[in-house]
C-alpha cells in the first residue's frame, strides 16, 4: 500500500491550462468572459481537474465491483462509477459553453494508480483501492470548497456544489470499507511529492478523436447538477 500511496496526493493538482495549454500560475486572473460569468484559471483548471479524475476512478469503480473481496468495496466501487459518469456529464455539457478542452486521458499519474489496482488482487486490492481513494478525495476535498466559494460563474459554481455532494459521498464509502489507514492517508495529504507537471498533467485530446464517455448505470438515480445557462437554450 505504501508504494501506491506514496504517489497518490497530487493526483489531481497538475499545473494550470488554458484549454490544454500549460500558462503561468494565477488562479484569479480571468481567462474569459462567458454568458455564466468571468472564467479564472482556478475554475478552468477545476472543471479539467473534475474530468481528470472520473477518467480514471471510473474505471476503479468497476475494477472493485469486479475484484472487491468485501460488500463494502464493491459498494464503494457502484458509487464511484455513479458519481463520475454524472459529473462527467456536466462538465462535458459546460466545457464547449465555457470555452474549456477537456482531455480524454487521466494523467500518467492517475494511470499510474490504475495500473497498481490492475495489478492488485485480494485483500491487497481492497486496502490499496480504499487509501489510494481515500487520499485523492481528501485532497481534492480542500480544493472543491475553495472553488465553491471563490468562483464567480455560475457554471463553475453547480459544478462544485455536484463535485461537494460525490467527494463527500466517495470519502465515506471509502471510510464505511474499514480499511483506511488514518494515520498514512493523512500523512500523504499533508505532505505531497513533488512530481514533474509532465506526471500530474493529463495528455491533450488527439486532433478529431472522438470524446470519451463515462457511461452511467443502467440503475443510476444520480443526475447531472449543473445546468445549462439560458444562452445553451
Amino acid at each position: 500500500m505504501g508504494g501506491a500511496l506514496s504517489l497518490t496526493i497530487i493526483a489531481l493538482a497538475y499545473p494550470a491550462m488554458l484549454g490544454m495549454n500549460n500558462v503561468s500560475s494565477t488562479p484569479d486572473r480571468i481567462i474569459a468572459q462567458t454568458s455564466s460569468g468571468p472564467l479564472t484559471e482556478a475554475d478552468r483548471d477545476f472543471v479539467v481537474k473534475v474530468r481528470a479524475a472520473g477518467l480514471w476512478e471510473y474505471p476503479v469503480g468497476q475494477m472493485a465491483v469486479q475484484k472487491g473481496t468485501t460488500k463494502a468495496v464493491v459498494t464503494a466501487g457502484q458509487h464511484l462509477i455513479s458519481g463520475h459518469a454524472a459529473l462527467d456529464a456536466t462538465v462535458r455539457r459546460i466545457a464547449p459553453e465555457l470555452g474549456i478542452t477537456i482531455p480524454n486521458q487521466p494523467s500518467p499519474q492517475q494511470q499510474g494508480f490504475v495500473t497498481t489496482l490492475s495489478s492488485d488482487s485480494g485483500k491487497q486490492f481492497d486496502s490499496d483501492f480504499a487509501n489510494i481513494l481515500r487520499v485523492t478525495h481528501g485532497t481534492i476535498f480542500n480544493t472543491v470548497s475553495k472553488i465553491r466559494s471563490t468562483t464567480r460563474n455560475t457554471l463553475v459554481r453547480q459544478l462544485a456544489d455536484q463535485a461537494n455532494t460525490t467527494v463527500l459521498d466517495h470519502i465515506s464509502v471509502m471510510e464505511k470499507t474499514g480499511l483506511v489507514n488514518f494515520d498514512q492517508v493523512l500523512f500523504q495529504e499533508t505532505t505531497p511529492p513533488k512530481l514533474p507537471a509532465s506526471d500530474v498533467t493529463p495528455p491533450p485530446p488527439a486532433p478529431g478523436a472522438p470524446e470519451v464517455v463515462l457511461t452511467p448505470p443502467a440503475d443510476s438515480t444520480e443526475a447531472p447538477g449543473a445546468s445549462p445557462s439560458p444562452s445553451a437554450g
